[in-house]
């Protein structure tokens, strides 16, 4: 067992990668809290893909593809808040809009080009494995960033994500609020976009914290919870991918989602098993041996 857990530490293209998956595993757990309470797991995956015409405009300049697509998806993340502030459109509307007109978008820049190459195919797909030593550092610098901003605004982003009404009568700035949590989650969105690509980046973005909300009911907690969940699934992913030879953002993702599939049987509280029994336990206690059993 020690040698399994050592081996791939040995390789300095692992380290590289547990490196960058344990930093997005945490930083998607903190911002994905504000995601997942706010409802907002449609724009996650609008600004997952908003970014692709970015990517794909770099492609086609041989410019940086991260840099492409993190112009892309802040552009299309400010355009969401300050279209979105109309009320007489919601905003799972307006995220719509713009998510069909980024990825058409994109598509169109992409057949532009007469192939596809590993470059694209790794923003889509992730490739954690080959990360460089710079790499590391910018994820560990921006996922700073990151949650120090969250951390410093963490009880307006709250009031905001409670209650949007109440929050404007208290005098907070709504919309500059909706526009920093939107460029955070852009900012993340995309920071991760190497670990796990473009296609699965929702999910390191919201199972963490899904997982976390059905074990427990306080924001600090779960937070904290959501941000373990997904630096440890994260490098349990890692470990299945070089054990088994398997892609490693589709790794990373399984492991997610099985750690959620869990919580939901088995959360004490909010689980599938903790309601079952609720269920169960009254309708038994109206039989004389139900009765019999809660008085011993």
């Amino acid at each position: 067992m020690i040698e399994f857990l050592l081996s791939p530490w040995e390789l300095p293209f692992m380290q590289r990668a547990f490196a960058v998956a344990g930093v997005v595993g945490l930083v998607c757990g903190v911002v994905g809290v504000y995601v997942v309470l706010r409802g907002m797991a449609f724009i996650g995956d609008a600004v997952a893909h908003s970014a692709f015409p970015g990517v794909a405009l770099a492609y086609a300049l041989e410019g940086n593809l991260l840099l492409g697509g993190a112009a892309a998806g802040i552009t299309t993340a400010v355009l969401i808040a300050f279209v979105s502030q109309n009320r007489r459109l919601k905003e799972d509307t307006v995220i719509g809009v713009f998510f069909a007109f980024a990825f058409g978008l994109g598509i169109v820049l992409v057949s532009t080009r007469d192939s596809w190459t590993t470059d694209l195919s790794s923003f889509l797909f992730g490739q954690v494995l080959a990360v460089g030593p710079e790499d590391v550092w910018m994820v560990a610098a921006i996922g700073a960033v990151l949650v120090t901003v969250v951390l410093i605004l963490r009880k307006e982003l709250i009031a905001v994500t409670l209650d949007r009404e109440t929050a404007r009568a208290a005098g907070l700035p709504v919309f500059r609020l909706d526009l920093i949590l939107y460029i955070v989650v852009t900012s993340t969105i995309v920071m991760s976009l190497e670990a796990v690509g473009n296609i699965l980046v929702l999910a390191l973005l919201i199972t963490p914290a899904a997982t976390a909300r059905m074990l427990t009911d306080r924001i600090g907690v779960m937070t904290a919870l959501a941000s373990g969940i997904g630096g440890i699934s994260t490098l349990g992913g890692l470990y299945v991918s070089y054990t088994h030879d398997l892609a490693a953002g589709g790794s990373i993702v399984v492991v997610l989602t099985g750690i959620f599939a869990l919580t939901w049987c088995l959360a004490p509280k909010h689980g599938l098993l903790a309601r079952v029994r609720r269920r169960v336990l009254p309708a038994a206690s109206q039989t004389p041996e139900g009765v019999a059993e809660v008085a011993v």
